[in-house]
């Protein structure tokens, strides 16, 4: 079923939205959760809650991009069931590992006026990258997955992707503090 029907199913309050939306975009999602997680429960549940959430934003948001919208929920539930989960114990795979290398670059916490205003930065600096560093940054940071995986994706070695990754953090944060956003 194509993305504006589903968006309008949301849209006239219709219950089969939530059963198409699982049917095409269920296994992206879990995916994502997954990669997060690593727990089939909790992916799932994250899973179930992200159509609970996209009932309860559409309407009034109507997503331009459905697929985008629905892993944007499953990310940020997952997360925060990982930090949930998790806080005050050690270790935790590959999230840790990824929210650990990030926030080397923009910080742990911040007001809600400068994530607003990062967020644009992140978006500005990552359109400025070339496409195959940015699709490696967005593996790794946006969904989650391990080194190795990308290295496959993209037939290349767990070393290029390393370094690949350092370089463009580096860059991130040289480009971070020139627009005045401190760690």
């Amino acid at each position: 079923m194509e993305d504006n029907i589903i968006i309008e199913l949301y849209w006239q309050r219709n219950e089969a939205a939530i059963d198409e939306s699982r049917s095409k975009y269920g296994r992206y999602c879990r995916k994502i959760a997954d990669n997060i997680l690593h727990s089939e429960e909790d992916s799932e549940e994250c899973v179930n809650d992200t159509w609970l959430r996209a009932w309860d934003s559409i309407p009034p948001e109507r997503p331009s991009v459905l697929s985008s919208f629905f892993g944007r929920i499953t990310r940020n539930l997952a997360i925060d069931r990982f930090r949930r989960e998790r806080s005050g114990k050690y270790g935790g795979g590959q999230t840790a590992l990824c929210l650990d290398e990030l926030s080397e670059c923009i910080g742990k916490e911040a007001s809600i006026e400068d994530r607003v205003a990062l967020r644009e930065l992140l978006n500005k600096f990552l359109r400025s990258l070339p496409e195959r560093n940015r699709d490696i940054f967005l593996m790794r940071y946006w969904y989650m997955q391990p080194v190795s995986e990308i290295a496959r994706q993209i037939g290349t070695s767990e070393g290029a992707v390393k370094m690949i990754l350092q370089r463009v953090r580096i860059k991130m944060r040289k480009y971070l503090e020139k627009e005045g956003v401190g760690i």
